[in-house]
Order: C-alpha cells, then structure tokens, then sequence
C-alpha cells in the first residue's frame, strides 16, 4: 500500500500449458543407423532412435524387441539366427544385451508373438560393438572402447584377444574387427606406433598369438575383411590415391592380401583358366571322397539316430580351417579396384569374381561393380546418397543390402535392380524420459572421453547433480542444450556445448541484392551507398551505379524509411524486378536481377575485405611484400593461400599470413611446411638464364604471421607450432588456449550434438595446448575508432617488422 515503510513477500504462482505433448508417435523408418541381415538373409534387424527392430526381407513384418529411452546399437544375429545381439547404455554403462525366441513354434522373428531379453555382459566398464563367434558359443566385444576381448558363454569367461595400447577410440564406432569364418582369427585395424593412423592386422582368437600387421603401408589402411572363405583379406587404403593438403586421405582403394599361394594363383588366371582350372580341383575332390568313401561308410552306420540328435542340437557347422600361408605377404598382395575414389564401403562376392563398392564420383553416392577378371567397371545402381552408412552382401551374393540416408535397400547384384527393404519402425517416444537419458549420455560421454582426466580440478559427479534437477521443467530442445552447454562450461574448455540443428521448410529466408545501401538517405527507396564486386547488380547494360535509389521490387514501391527486406523473401536465386532512379538526372529505369542467399553474400563480403587487406600491405610495403590470408583450418583454403602466394606473390620479398578470425581444422603440418622452404638449387637453361629454383612448392622468403582473440583450434596450433619453430615472428592480439581435438556427437534425437574436447596437444615444455594462450611478439590491439575509419593498425605492425627485417 502506499506510504508503507515495511517490504513484504508475494506468493505468485504462474500456470503455464505444456507447449509439446510428452508422448509422441512416431515413425523413425527413415532413422535406421545400423543394421545386420540374418544368417539365412530372411531377417534384418535393424537400430533406429535407439531401439532395436527385426524385419521380414521378404514381406516386411516387423517386431520391435526393445522399448527403452536408453540408447542401443551394435546388432548381430546369432548363427542360428533365433538370437539377436546389441549393446545398451543403461544403469551407467554401456552393455552388452541378447533377444532370444522362446517359443519352438515360431521360427522366425517376424512373426514371433514370444521373445525374451536377457543381460549378456553387465559390468561398470563400457562394454559394446559385440559379435557372435561363427559357432554362437562366443562373444567378441569392445571394453573401455578398445580392448578386443571374447567372452565364453559356456564359462562366464573373458580373454583379451588385443589389448587397449594397441588403438585410440576418437568416435565410438570408429574400432574395426573382424572374425573369421572358422572363428580362429580376428581382422583388426589398430595403430600405427607413435603415430594416429590406422594399419590392417591378424591375430588369433585365442589370444596367444602376436599381432601380424598385413598392411605395413605408413598409409590409412582400415577396416579389414575376410574374403574367399577365409583365403583372402581385404581393406581399403589410400595408398594409390590422392590426398587433401591437410593430410586427410579423399580417395582409397581396396587392397587384398591372398594368405594361400592356391587363391593367389587361381585369381590371376583367364576365365578360360579357372574354367579348366576349377574342373579339376573338383575331379580331385571326388576322387578323394571315393578314397574315404569307407570311413564315411563306417560313420554312416551309426545310424539315424545319432542324425537326429546333431539335427536338433544347436551346434553350428563351420567350414574347415584354413591353413594360413602368413610368409612373403608381400608378394600376394595387390590392389582390387581399378580406379581410386571417395569409397564408403565394399564388399566382395563369396567367389572373389566380383566387387560391389559404393562410391562418390559427382553429387551422391552410387553403387558400382567391378569384375577383375574381365577388368571390367560398371554402375550397378545410382542411389544419390547424401549419407551411405553401410553395405552386407547376403551369404549367397546375390543381394547387397545398403544402408543409405538413413533407409535400408536391397540391390540385386546382377542387373542392379534396386527395392526398398518393407519394414515398420513405429514408437510411442516417451520425449521427457529420452530428455532425461540424453543428458545423462552426454553428461558420461564427457566424462569418459574428456581430454585430461582430472577434468580440469572440477567436481564433475557434482554438477551432474546441480543440473539434473532442472530436468523436470524443460519440455524441448532447445532448453536441453542450453542445459547442457550450461554443465560443460564448468570445465573451462574449449570445443564444448550441446546444440539443436533446425531446419524449417517453412521459414523465412531472406535474399541478398549484394550492396550496402546509404544510411543517410531519407527519401522514398533505398540508396546504394556500395556494390558488391560479383554480386547481382554488377549486370552488363543495368546501370547501376553508387548513388542509384532502389524504388520498388517486384513493383512494390519501397516508402520512405520501410522495411525493405521482406520483398526479398525466398527469392534467391529467381529473377526480380528492381525499379532505379538516378535521383541527379531524375532518369528512371527498371531492370531484372537474381538476388543470391545471405550466405554467397557474405562470400562477396569476405572477399572484399581481403582484396582491400591485400591492397593495404601493398601500399604500405610499396610493393614489396605478399599478403595472404587463411580463414579455415581446410584444404580448399590451402588451395587459396597457395594462389595467394605463388600466384599473386610470387615475386614479393615476404608474405604476410593473416590468420584472424580463423575458426580451425587441421592444416598445422601443411602450413609449417610450406613455409620453412630453403633454397637447394636452380635451374638454369642457355644463355644462364634462371627458369625455377627448388624447392617449388614451399616459401623460401621470410614470413610474419597476423593473430588475434578470433583464432579458434587448429588456428592457435598453427601460430604456436610457427613460434615453437622460429619460422618467423608473430603480431595481433593474445590467442586463447583451444589447441586440442574434438569429437561433435550426433545423438540419437539427430536434431541435437554435443561437442567433447578428447585429444590434447602438447609442446615442448610439457604443457597442454589447452587453456596455455600465446602471446604475440608485437602486442597490437586494432582500436574500433580506426577500424572504422578502414585502418588496420596489426597489419601496419606486420608490415613494419617485415620492412625492418628485409633493411627498410
């Protein structure tokens, strides 16, 4: 009341309406992100939002087996094809879990009314990417994300087949192995020493044996195979094919190693040859069972009944064991596919007379067949794939099921004919419930896989606590993230925070005439204060020039100080009319233009400003010096600086690299490298006349390197590794400590990921890159006064220091 000399406190409740229904039917047919075909390729069981599924290759019946907010993945069918296989994260680890049919009378999954689910592996150490062993008595499994172990399912027992030292797990997923067909040996990729890059190995499933490395390239080799029943392996390797200058491989090709001298022998012969050839391998194998035609007499009178028992028992038959010819590897190894290319996957038929890979070559991912025989390569299917996820062939090779955009296809490995795979993957989603398991995922994720195990000194169990309990009053999103990304701040890191992808069909998208208009003018229309070098009004025979008054668009006149933006709304890229006044002469005209997205619109922007930065250094160094500048971490931005230098600088005395505002990559290695060149020799031609010099790719000219607080990641590990070395000297501001690598996590609402710092970087001295900031050698802070007056107080530095080091 007034004239009170007293506060008092209000009670007020506020009532709010739910603004999304908490439970929510969905079909998550078009999510599916992993998948393994049956034994018998009647059956596919399938992951999509977390939850396992088993379909009908046939006619599409289909049985969702788990019903969890927790997260599943990692299918394998049993071999008798009645169990299915999966890993969960539930009860604060990940898991490995079985689906079994209960019911003798229902044979398959599809039509199953009985299931049971049952622990298979339930420890505090992260167990997943399980596999049955051929004969369904063992299971291989992941601990900790890369020991390779095999638990026995008879004992309880577990080995370690390869232990944790020998692999990095940077993604979960990312560990390959492989058993063989007579379950005695495991396909494996693992690490190269001291350096992170993959090689193709064998080793025994018992865990006794040493690790036989079959690659031995110093090239990314990955993800063996076995092919030929066991006599062949395959991998994929970039070792013929061309690489990106930041060191990331883009093209591979598959490689096999042939591990009996018989295989090798039998693919390198004519179609006429292994024609004759495999005729009388067979006479061979008759004569042999008629030599042992006896003893199978004798095993045959043991009569039915002993047929009966094997029958019905759930032994599994597995093909003889090969007799591995592991000496002079070398020499039968070769590669498989004609050509290199941005390969996703490969398989080979059961024979070893085909090769089915896809592979991108123009827009999408296609599916190709290669017959090395015939040296011949066609277009199986064209699929245009944005994403191929993976690819089996069924046991007989005559189908290849592919995961692709997230739905599973079915391609008939002779003539191509592609259908879709019938299935359902309907779910009652409990979003609150998959909210609540989504923060505790990424609230472990962080703390298994964060770059240094102390987790910067913070009390990690602790904050989990202080913000779960703000879980109950968040119904999206977009409050989840934020949530989150709240949570991860308290480590003081980089490369952090939880993140919604929104893409609405229906929203706005405002286009671009490519000018900066004049914020002085008050009349009717917008004045052009600027045009944009490349942008749309640059039209031969329009006109326009600075000055010019926009009147009208599309016939709608433009009122004096309107919102002019929305008549651009969803116009990129479609012919608009503009109305023009040229308000000296009073002549009026109108002509039509394509606007162009904000984003080619700050391509123009970014442009400019580099061509007015180039321009600067030129004036104040008269000529003498280069200027480049590196936006991203990336190869197509080598390419450009690379232009930059030799292209347009060629000639200049020094370079000047700018690198503010650079938000990272991996490009540290290549840039060092190019820029510590020295001279060795030149080349010369009559009458002593100089040609070239060498080295011809690296800069053998002094450089300076422009920073400043802009420089993110990869952006500071390139000016640290450039002072760690002494190429040069470095001007700008102070840039953060966020040298290390991250992982950005897709979850399995895919609308949300969440970043985690993994692998740090370490200098000399023994420190983490991380949070250690570099400090220029000329502390120079741009001052926004002259900034927008278009003076760039760091470059004058950089060109100053240069000038002084090339003697004025």
């Amino acid at each position: 009341p007034a004239g009170a000399s007293e506060s008092r406190r209000l009670t007020v409740t506020a009532a709010a309406d739910l603004r999304h229904n908490e439970t929510v039917y969905a079909n998550v047919a078009d999510s599916i992100t992993d998948f393994a075909v049956s034994p018998d390729g009647a059956h596919i069981a399938f992951i999509a939002r977390g939850e396992v599924f088993v379909t009908s290759t046939k006619h599409g019946d289909t049985r969702r087996l788990t019903n969890t907010p927790e997260q599943e993945r990692s299918v394998s069918f049993h071999p008798g094809g009645r169990g299915v296989l999966y890993a969960s994260e539930r009860g604060g680890s990940w898991n490995l879990y079985r689906t079994d049919l209960t019911d003798d009378d229902e044979p398959t999954f599809s039509l199953a009314t009985a299931w049971e689910e049952k622990p298979v592996l339930v420890t505090e150490l992260e167990t997943f990417q399980p596999h049955y062993s051929p004969d369904g008595k063992e299971i291989a499994y992941l601990e900790q994300r890369t020991t390779l172990k095999v638990l026995n399912l008879e004992s309880g027992e577990s080995r370690t087949v390869l232990p944790s030292d020998m692999n990095y797990s940077y993604v979960d997923g990312d560990q390959w192995y492989e058993w063989s067909p007579d379950g005695k040996w495991f396909l494996v990729s693992f690490l190269s020493p001291t350096r992170w890059s993959f090689e193709a190995g064998l080793v025994a499933s018992s865990g006794d044996g040493e690790l036989i490395n079959l690659s031995r390239s110093g090239y990314e080799d990955y993800s063996p195979r076995w092919a030929l029943g066991g006599e062949a392996v395959y991998w994929f390797t970039d070792r013929h094919g061309t690489r990106q200058h930041s060191g990331w491989p883009s093209h591979f090709d598959v490689q096999a190693t042939f591990l009996t001298q018989k295989a090798w022998d039998r693919f390198h012969l004519s179609e006429s040859e292994v024609e004759l050839y495999d005729e009388q391998n067979k006479e061979d194998e008759e004569e042999s069972d008629d030599e042992d035609g006896d003893d199978k007499g004798k095993e045959e009178k043991k009569g039915d009944k002993d047929d009966e028992d094997k029958k019905d028992s759930d032994e599994i038959e597995l093909p003889d064991p090969v007799e591995l010819e592991l000496d002079d590897l070398e020499d039968r190894t070769r590669r498989l596919t004609l050509h290199s290319s941005q390969i996703s996957d490969a398989v080979i038929t059961p024979d070893g007379e085909k090769i089915v890979y896809a592979a991108r070559f123009e827009k999408g991912v296609n599916l190709w067949l290669y017959t090395p025989r015939k040296n011949e390569v066609k277009m199986l299917a064209k699929l245009d794939a944005k994403a191929f996820s993976g690819m089996t062939l069924d046991t007989e090779g005559d189908t290849a099921y592919v995961l692709a955009d997230g739905s599973i296809r079915s391609i008939a490995v002779d003539g191509g004919k592609v259908k879709p795979v019938k299935l359902q993957a309907k779910i009652n989603l409990d979003a609150a419930a998959e909210r609540a398991y989504l923060f505790e995922h990424m609230w472990r994720q962080t703390r298994e896989k964060f770059l240094v195990e102390d987790m910067h000194g913070v009390d990690w169990d602790l904050y989990r606590s202080a913000y779960a309990r703000f879980l109950p009053h968040i119904d999206n999103n977009r409050d989840l993230a934020e949530l989150v990304t709240e949570m991860q701040g308290e480590l003081n890191a980089s490369h952090m925070g939880c993140y919604v992808r929104h893409n609405d069909p229906r929203g706005d998208a405002t286009a671009s005439l490519g000018f900066f208009p004049d914020p002085e003018w008050e009349g009717e229309g917008v004045q052009i204060a600027a045009i944009l070098d490349g942008g749309p009004l640059e039209k031969a025979g329009a006109d326009i020039q600075t000055g010019t008054v926009i009147t009208a668009i599309n016939g709608t006149e433009i009122a004096a100080g309107a919102n002019w933006y929305p008549m651009l709304n969803r116009k990129a890229g479609e012919l608009v009319r503009v109305s023009l006044l040229d308000p000296e002469s009073g002549t009026a005209w109108s002509t039509t233009v394509k606007p162009i997205s904000l984003r080619a619109e700050r391509e123009l922007l970014y442009w400019r400003w580099v061509r007015s930065r180039r321009a600067e250094v030129d004036r104040l160094s008269g000529g003498r010096i280069g200027y480049a500048h590196i936006r991203t971490m990336s190869d197509s931005r080598y390419r450009e600086i690379f232009e930059d230098i030799f292209g347009k600088a060629t000639e200049k005395q020094a370079i000047i690299l700018d690198t503010r505002f650079n938000n990272g990559g991996n490009l540290v290695e290549a840039l060092t490298v190019l820029l510590t060149g020295e001279m060795y020799a030149r080349q010369v031609v009559p009458p002593g006349r100089l040609v070239g010099s060498e080295p011809t790719h690296r800069w053998t000219k002094p450089s300076i390197v422009v920073m400043n607080e802009g420089n993110y990641s990869d952006a500071h590990c390139f000016p640290a590794a450039y002072t760690e070395l002494e190429i040069g000297e470095t001007v700008g501001t102070q840039v953060p400590g966020t040298c290390s690598a991250v992982w950005w996590e897709t979850l399995q609402d895919k609308t949300l990921y969440f970043g985690i710092p993994q692998v740090g970087q370490m200098d000399n001295d023994g420190d983490l890159l991380e949070n250690k900031h570099l400090d220029p050698d000329h502390w120079v802070d741009n001052d926004p006064e002259f900034e927008a007056k278009g003076q760039d107080q760091q470059l004058e530095k950089a060109v100053e220091v240069m000038l002084a080091q090339l003697g004025g």
